[in-house]
């Protein structure tokens, strides 16, 4: 079983910058995948960015390639998203998730392909 508990959300103007954090504990944590994924109210979840266990490869949504960078330390269990620039429309729970079945050379980004899941973190951005 993972544990994963995020932090570092909360409320930004527009061009903003936030640091999301996600510590895992229960498995070693570099023989997971990691993504993070949003959710506004109304909307369904969706994919932001992915890194792979060693962070050898990374993913990102179109909405933010180029703003949020995703990274890990497995030295400290932890993985991060860097939000830049951020934008009213960015405002939602984020959550980050993991995995541990990939063995393919794609990262995944739907959120039923990943086995554990945070409590989210709420990220606001005023315009």
């Amino acid at each position: 079983q993972v544990t994963l508990v995020e932090s570092g959300g909360g409320l930004v103007q527009a061009g903003g910058s936030l640091r999301l954090s996600c510590a895992a504990s229960g498995r070693t944590f570099s023989s997971l995948d990691m993504g993070w994924f949003r959710q506004a109210p109304g909307k369904e979840r969706e994919f932001v960015a992915a890194i792979r266990r060693r962070a050898v490869i990374t993913a990102y949504a179109d909405s933010v390639k180029g703003r949020f960078t995703i990274s890990r330390d497995n030295a400290k269990n932890t993985g991060y998203l860097q939000m830049n620039n951020l934008k009213p429309e960015d405002t939602a729970v984020y959550y980050c998730a993991a995995e541990a079945s990939n063995s393919g050379t794609r990262l995944y980004r739907a959120p039923n392909e990943y086995d554990y899941w945070g409590q989210g973190t709420q990220v606001t951005v005023s315009s």
